[in-house]
């Protein structure tokens, strides 16, 4: 190519160049929800066995859970098993006030998705691999981490409105019990089927701003999940 050409070039080459925020955007809409096969209500090992095996696995194979894997856990951690309680449906895991202030977000090799309890599905947030913000050696290549993520203003939709969902120390000891609850839910799923299973902290600071929390929302911990290596 001589000068001349090059330099004709250059201003179509120069157009299609993205912003970094234009690029994300166009990633994003490049993600596509992901629906969920329905989840098994049978199957695996008692809750007795499940206890009795139940712990923490670091060693995590790359490979992919199956369609069948990620539905069960998912509904599992918590997913709706009644249509109503307190005026809201009711869920796996326990809430205060069937507040359900735990969201649960989903890293996954190509995006990061937040689950919806009712399509049953995993909706977009992000695109890019952020499984490294569970931020512990072993995590990033593992193939789902799934981050807690407490919003703040659910607490005053809950049904019932007690005193203690307005007083902040309170709320905390509320959402850390949610967070328990949920991760025992995936640890007890995880020992019933053979999957490995992880609970520790993460990178809250990156996390917050790459997952496009509101400020209401607080990252809390990080649960890596995986075929054991």
């Amino acid at each position: 190519m001589d000068r001349r050409t090059f330099l004709k070039t250059v201003p179509v080459a120069a157009a299609t160049v993205l912003t970094a925020a234009e690029l994300t955007a166009a990633q994003t809409t490049e993600l596509k929800p992901i629906e969920l096969v329905k989840p098994e209500m049978e199957g695996g090992k008692s809750v007795l066995a499940s206890l009795k095996i139940r712990q923490t696995n670091r060693n995590i194979k790359p490979e992919p859970l199956t369609p069948q894997e990620m539905s069960n856990l998912m509904w599992a951690a918590f997913g709706i098993n009644r249509e109503q309680f307190r005026g809201k449906t009711g869920r796996t895991a326990a809430s205060a006030s069937n507040s359900q202030e735990i969201d649960l977000y989903v890293a996954l090799p190509e995006g990061v998705y937040v689950y919806d309890a009712a399509g049953h599905k995993l909706t977009p947030v992000v695109a890019g691999d952020f499984r490294s913000r569970a931020g512990r050696r072993g995590a990033a290549t593992a193939p789902v981490n799934i981050f807690f993520v407490v919003d703040l203003a659910k607490y005053a939709s809950a049904p019932f409105q007690e005193p203690g969902l307005k007083d902040s120390d309170i709320q905390k000891s509320y959402y850390f019990t949610g967070v328990g609850l949920i991760a025992g839910n995936i640890y007890l799923y995880a020992a019933s089927v053979g999957l490995a299973a992880w609970f520790h902290n993460c990178d809250k600071e990156n996390t917050h701003k790459e997952f496009k929390l509101r400020p209401e929302q607080r990252v809390l911990f990080a649960q890596t999940v995986g075929h054991p290596a």
